[in-house]
């Protein structure tokens, strides 16, 4: 049986290294976020042989953090479907154009593959109870994940969020604390809280794992492709997927599968809070808070401040990528043409991520033979 090369953990930021089978949230020096890394001397597995496996998250145990191989418990997370749309296509004049479907993920999101990874590693390393601040979607899928595990589950999310998914985070037992303002406030307000009860922090790059959960998305580009796309567009709230599939891009070289190419990333961000596309736009190494977050029903969006700024940032310059903030009419006009040109009830954030081909279409910076993909990261069916 394949088994993981996993072998260490490095800061993003510092690059001092930390064990791998020990607790970690953030770096222990600078607290920065912890990034997986994988001994591939113990052995390089093939394309070839990837794909002959069974499709899933667990595909590629070599480059998983789990000690557990394809024995870890799973919801049938990942492969999800990569659409071509004809008729989508054809509204935007852009043939090469693919939605990656992450609604069908269990628990409606792609949250579900971050919190498959993560919640699986904390119940390997002994840990009871986790929490998190969520802006909604990660906390239903933590409580799913700590239902499967065993694991007691405490999540604090903003007031705003949508019921169904507060229902969703009840039902399937986690415990759940309304609190007014943004995730940013949610996080405040569960901060004393964990201190005092001992839980276990899942938020959004504070422990390594969610990000390699979240990086399998970019080996599914290969996987399903044959090749990576010229360009990646993905909502960016706290931005593990991007980072993480900016990481995947680097160890799928490492693993022979590529060579130094990389598809230009794309970041999508709402204009009542982007401080993603501030920062890019501005020069900044870092992205500093936005301050007074606007309603928006991209609600995974909300997001005043990230962890991974700067490692954001990185992905998006060393991949000649940009970032682009959109109004509330354009994401909505995005998620309409989702619905009724491809037939995916989908995400506000998926809906503002189509808006923004759309616009660099117009621009010029997408040129029509191109392949683009399109993340849509949830299902509309949670945002009622």
């Amino acid at each position: 049986m394949s088994a993981s090369r996993f072998s260490h953990l490095d800061c993003g930021r510092c690059a001092r290294r930390h064990a791998a089978d020990e607790l970690h949230n953030t770096c222990e020096d600078c607290g920065g976020p912890l990034l997986a890394r994988y001994d591939l001397e113990l052995g390089r597995p093939s394309l070839a042989e990837v794909l002959a496996r069974p499709p899933g998250q667990n595909r590629l145990v070599e480059l998983a953090p789990s000690r557990r191989g394809v024995l870890v418990p799973t919801l049938g997370e990942g492969a999800t479907p990569l659409l071509p749309g004809e008729r989508l296509a054809a509204e935007l004049d852009l043939p090469g154009l693919l939605v990656k479907d992450e609604g069908q993920n269990p628990t409606g999101s792609f949250k579900a593959r971050g919190m498959a990874a993560a919640v699986a590693r904390a119940a390997e390393l002994g840990v009871r109870a986790v929490c998190l601040p969520s802006a909604g979607n990660a906390g239903g899928a933590a409580a799913a994940y700590g239902a499967l595990h065993g694991l007691d589950v405490h999540v604090f999310i903003p007031r705003s969020t949508p019921q169904p998914i507060v229902q969703e985070t009840n039902a399937l037992g986690a415990e759940v604390t309304l609190v007014d303002g943004t995730i940013a406030d949610a996080g405040a307000a569960l901060a004393p809280l964990a201190k005092e009860h001992g839980w276990f922090s899942l938020a959004t790059l504070r422990e390594p794992y969610r990000l390699e959960g979240k990086k399998v998305m970019g080996f599914e580009l290969l996987y399903d492709l044959g090749r990576l796309p010229d360009v990646v567009v993905y909502p960016t709230g706290g931005g593990t997927g991007l980072v993480g599939m900016w990481k995947a891009f680097d160890e799928m070289e490492q693993l022979g599968w590529i060579g130094s190419g990389r598809p230009r990333m794309v970041s999508v961000q709402a204009e009542v809070c982007a401080p993603i596309v501030r920062a890019f736009e501005q020069g900044l190494e870092e992205a500093p808070p936005w301050e007074s977050p606007g309603e928006t029903a991209a609600f995974g969006l909300r997001v005043p401040g990230a962890l991974g700024d700067f490692l954001i940032l990185r992905a998006l310059r060393e991949s000649r990528g940009t970032a682009i903030a959109l109004d509330e009419e354009t994401i909505r006009e995005g998620t309409e043409l989702l619905s009724t040109k491809l037939g995916v009830l989908g995400s506000p954030e998926g809906g503002a991520c189509l808006a923004a081909v759309r616009e660099l279409a117009r621009r010029g910076w997408i040129e029509r033979e191109e392949q683009v993909v399109v993340f849509n990261t949830g299902s509309g069916l949670k945002y009622g």
